[in-house]
């Protein structure tokens, strides 16, 4: 199939509001895609590559800009062996050759194709064409019920196989997806609350429990053998022999957890959230790496139990089931309906040195997969005054608006250093007002992005503060959202490098600097 196939469907399904259309418009182009490159359009269509991140930033694609060409001859492909040998190339002289590979490959798309590929490699292809829509269309494409696909989705934790797979044997093959150990599913997911009592008007009477800044883990047990994996799946028994120990010591056979593994000090207080992914470096020495930064296994969820899956039961029966099952390894939790009993509940845990608390309803089920309204997060927020230094244009909904603010602090020079982008919390209100005010200070453009005077300064919400080798303060802001633009405040008077530099070191103010070579997996994170 040509690339230009798929970019003018993206196209359409990113200027519609409609979900219908969308679905119906993923379905025709999934209906007629080659059964082997099936896995590649999805993958395209969700926002990312097949091989996921492939080594290509911002810097790289600017560099390898090119003419483009004059009419499309891409096929899907063409552009995935690309991608596959570019996230294949690595040691001495490895940028240069991704940066010809990449070029060569831009020389070859059009204008559009362009543009798609950047905001695919940049993951800001913010088309509308979710997940849980194109599970939609695969339904409509295959004529099976959308429940049916939603869940066999939900078990294998790749969409991309689950289409191919049904759209190429259909609803027989549906008996291939369930839970089956060692074949991890994706985990359930938390939306933010404004806080506690925000929470609990949403939910009732619920289940509030400890948050930990740790390492999102989902352990497999069959018998004598334990297999850990991380929350992009992938497998890391291997850095966490704890972790292994703790679970074969359950009095189950057969069994499938959801937890963190986290780093606690002596004084019983966790570790920033950095020190934690050490463990799951790409170069360790895990008997050194235990004993000097030992982690403990908190667990919070079952999925399956001897034969059993647990996912359709309601939680407070995964619950008793899992405190019976492993009473010294559950987190701190509490049940109530009073919002005075769940601040203290917060309160406490934030002296604890822990990040917020999890507010979840008794009655749900397990949705892997979902950042569904059934599990919602409060925590403690930071702010800092920003300037914005750009702005990229919207998709989808927000077409013809100026949306993903670039965000810098002052510099010790007088000038400003980016720490990220954010889209989150803008009103279209806000959006049709910054959209003004930005292009009344745009100085140039490149594609997709509109650079402006730095004047406008908006204050930020965000959780805390982590290393980026992306921006150049090598710091950027974690769950950043915009509260307000301050109207009051000139440039001059936005937040300095130095104060968030202060912030960071204040995470990290126990980080043993020894192991500064060890990379964490990007796809290690918590309930977020």
């Amino acid at each position: 199939m040509l690339l230009r196939e798929l970019v003018a469907t993206s196209e359409k399904v990113a200027s519609t509001r409609s979900r219908l259309a969308k679905r119906h418009a993923l379905a025709s182009l999934l209906a007629s895609t080659p059964t082997d490159e099936i896995a590649i359009a999805v993958a395209f269509l969700t926002g990312a590559p097949r091989q996921g991140r492939i080594g290509i930033g911002w810097a790289t694609i600017r560099d390898a800009d090119a003419p483009p060409a004059a009419s499309p001859t891409l096929d899907l492909r063409a552009v995935d062996e690309v991608f596959a040998t570019i996230a294949d190339t690595s040691g001495s002289g490895s940028a240069e050759t991704r940066l010809d590979a990449l070029r060569a490959l831009m020389l070859r798309a059009t204008a559009a194709e362009q543009d798609f590929l950047e905001r695919l490699l940049l993951g800001e292809l913010r088309q509308g064409a979710l997940e849980s829509v194109l599970m939609d269309a695969v339904a409509v494409a295959t004529a099976i019920k959308p429940q049916r696909v939603r869940r066999a989705a939900m078990l294998h934790g790749d969409l991309a196989t689950v289409a191919a797979t049904l759209l190429t044997d259909g609803e027989a093959a549906l008996e291939h997806f369930a839970i089956g150990l060692f074949r991890p599913i994706q985990p359930m997911l938390a939306q933010p609350a404004d806080d506690v009592e925000d929470a609990l008007d949403r939910l009732g009477t619920a289940q509030v429990e400890r948050k930990l800044d740790g390492a999102r883990v989902q352990i497999h047990r069959d018998g004598d053998k334990v297999r850990v994996y991380s929350r992009s799946l992938r497998d890391v028994t291997v850095a966490v022999p704890e972790v292994v120990a703790a679970v074969a010591k359950l009095p189950a056979e057969r069994i499938v957890l959801d937890g963190e593994a986290i780093a606690m000090r002596a004084d019983g207080r966790p570790h920033p959230f950095q020190v934690t992914m050490r463990r799951f470096g790409r170069k360790l020495d895990v008997d050194t790496l235990a004993k000097q930064l030992p982690l403990t296994l908190m667990l919070f969820d079952l999925l399956h139990l001897d034969g059993e899956d647990w996912i359709d039961r309601p939680l407070a029966e995964r619950s008793t089931r899992l405190i019976a099952l492993a009473p010294d390894l559950v987190v701190e939790h509490e049940v109530t309906d009073d919002a005075v009993r769940a601040q203290t509940f917060f309160k406490n845990v934030i002296e604890k040195g822990h990040e917020g608390i999890m507010v979840k309803d008794l009655n749900a089920e397990y949705e892997a997969g979902s950042r569904g309204s059934a599990w919602l997060k409060v925590k403690p927020t930071h702010t800092l005054d920003l300037v914005v230094l750009a702005a990229e244009w919207g998709s989808g909904r927000r077409q013809g608006w100026l949306s993903n603010l670039h965000l810098g602090a002052r510099d010790e020079d007088g000038g400003f250093v980016m720490l990220g982008k954010t889209f989150k919390g803008l009103t279209d209100e806000m959006l049709e007002e910054q959209t003004a005010r930005l292009l009344e200070r745009e100085i140039k453009r490149f594609r997709h992005v509109v650079h402006v005077r730095p004047e406008l300064v908006v204050e930020i919400a965000f959780n805390d503060v982590q290393t980026s080798s992306r921006y150049p303060a090598g710091m950027a802001l974690r769950f950043a959202r915009v509260r307000r633009y301050r109207d009051d405040k000139r440039p001059e008077d936005a937040d300095t490098i130095a104060t968030v530099r202060t912030i960071y070191e204040k995470s990290v103010a126990n980080e043993d600097s020894t192991h500064s070579n060890i990379w964490p997996d990007p796809g290690l994170t918590d309930q977020a």
